[in-house]
């Protein structure tokens, strides 16, 4: 599959999400597929346990797309994660073979206020 192909293979998981059908990413990952949480040093290994993880999810969150960049079989996600109430600024990469995803590697933050100390030389972002 070609970037575009992969880089609408993960779009659609966004919209999946925000859509709250999570039977979706049947279509969208291999049954072997990994997900892997290096902050807490879990993994979620094949579509059994990522249907009870995501059946079990006390509450999905509104994901909301930064950038998505897409380079042969990787394709990386900018977001921001809301749960109502905390919202994380994550980044996920995905790793697709033969148009789904085959690995995603996730890692969430909580967004901090910028020390003053460098107000002289940085631009804040607007959030």
């Amino acid at each position: 599959m070609g970037e575009n192909e992969n880089r609408a293979v993960v779009e659609r998981l966004v919209q999946c999400l925000n859509d709250k059908r999570v039977e979706v990413m049947d279509e969208l990952f291999h049954e072997d597929a990994v997900m892997d949480w290096p902050q807490s040093g879990e993994q979620v290994i094949g579509g059994d346990n990522r249907r009870a993880v995501y059946g079990a999810f006390p509450g999905l969150p509104t994901v909301t797309p930064r950038r998505v960049l897409s380079a042969g079989d990787l394709v990386v996600l900018e977001a921001t994660l809301d749960y109502g109430g905390p919202a994380y600024k994550s980044v996920f990469v995905f790793e697709m073979r033969e148009g789904k995803i085959a690995r995603e590697t996730a890692y969430w933050a909580e967004p901090f206020e910028a020390p003053e100390w460098r107000a002289a030389w940085v631009t804040r972002a607007q959030t």
